[in-house]
């Protein structure tokens, strides 16, 4: 078992490909995953009842098309996998192409659940009742997770930000690493007298708007500009996607941006400390992200699970700038032939054999309150 495990881990970390068959699903071509995932000892196991892998009240048949936000995509690759491991007659497939991309082809009618670290706005709800006949899209909380900053200092191997001068370095009004309000921040490091490469997301991402939400809360006179999934700051340098920050990042000397913790983890990038007025600084971390979603409130209406986030916390060990990630389906008015698949696949990620692996991902679960809702969501369906 443990040797599987790493096996694995191994798998998600270089991105094997899997065996996989293409069908077009609404206009969109889609990659669906085999039953047999190159596992050692091959052959496939009765469905939800094999002695090592997860256990799931599969369904039968059926193709569940998804797509959206890039923040979960290391959970959903795992969860894909584990789910068709132990269900082989089903499949499923995600496309990580941003949260709006996700909120997009939901709302065309492509997929049958899209993903979103912001939840949908009120225009996208009445839109939605297009493509839920007598219902409407909801947002159920799936993974939740740090947003850290990535940077690349050289010889700075602890460095400590808050939210002033996060939101003055993104408006581009700290424009160097030594300058006056980060040297206060950080009086023991060798802060190098180079220029700050801010690096913001480039497409419409929900990472971008739960940081500016953040900003917005935790330093409102220094940041006026709305939480939205397009960048509205000043200046600074744009990326494509998650990837495309850790790059930039990576490679630029000076450089800093916002990326979710798998991120920045996979890429080897270090990531600051942010005091918010506790003890000590917080680090980002599964731990300390969980502390920040257990503080959450339920705002959604109706079978909606929307979340609000205190980013102003000041509790220690609790990370202040945080997301959750949506899946957004129809409540009522799903298809027929895909309702039992969508059911079971979000009753298994929901569950606890799907929650407990996100901190070894470096994601953080849903507390149990808010799980518990939301499973109970998922059984009313229709």
């Amino acid at each position: 078992m443990h040797r599987r495990r790493e096996d694995r881990a191994r798998m998600l970390a270089v991105g094997a490909a899997t065996a996989a068959a293409a069908t077009a699903v609404g206009g969109a071509l889609w990659m669906w995953a085999g039953g047999d995932l190159g596992r050692a000892g091959g052959g496939s196991p009765a469905a939800g009842a094999t002695s090592f892998g997860p256990r799931i009240d599969c369904a039968q048949e059926g193709q569940l098309p998804g797509s959206g936000a890039t923040a979960q995509y290391s959970a959903m690759r795992w969860w894909i996998e584990e789910y068709q491991w132990a269900c082989p007659g089903a499949q499923v497939a995600y496309k990580p192409l941003s949260s709006g991309g996700g909120v997009a082809q939901f709302m065309q009618g492509v997929t049958a659940f899209g993903s979103t670290d912001g939840a949908l706005t009120p225009d996208e709800v009445e839109q939605s009742r297009d493509v839920c006949p007598g219902g409407r899209g909801i947002d159920l909380p799936m993974a939740g997770g740090a947003i850290a900053i990535g940077y690349n200092l050289p010889g700075v191997d602890d460095l400590v930000l808050d939210a002033p001068v996060l939101a003055k370095i993104f408006d581009s009004r700290i424009e160097r690493w030594d300058a006056p309000a980060i040297r206060k921040l950080n009086p023991r490091a060798d802060l190098p007298d180079l220029p700050i490469h801010a690096v913001h997301r480039l497409d419409a991402s929900g990472t971008t708007e739960n940081f500016s939400a953040y900003l917005a809360a935790s330093a409102p006179r220094l940041w006026p500009y709305p939480a939205s999934k397009s960048w509205q700051a000043r200046d600074g340098h744009s990326a494509q996607g998650p990837e495309g920050v850790a790059s930039q990042v990576a490679a630029t000397k000076g450089a800093v941006g916002y990326l979710v913790l798998p991120s920045a983890s996979a890429s080897g990038i270090p990531t600051a400390r942010i005091d918010t007025g506790a003890r000590e600084p917080v680090t980002p971390s599964p731990k300390t992200a969980s502390a920040a979603l257990a503080r959450a409130q339920v705002v959604g209406t109706g079978k909606d699970v929307t979340l609000r986030f205190d980013y102003s916390t000041r509790d220690a060990d609790t990370y202040p700038i945080v997301l959750v990630t949506y899946e957004i389906m129809c409540d009522k008015g799903n298809r027929a032939a895909i309702l039992p698949i969508l059911k079971s696949f979000l009753a298994y990620t929901a569950g606890e054999e799907g929650q407990k692996v996100l901190p070894a991902l470096d994601y953080a679960p849903l507390p149990e309150h808010i799980a518990a809702r939301v499973r109970a969501t998922i059984r009313t369906l229709s």
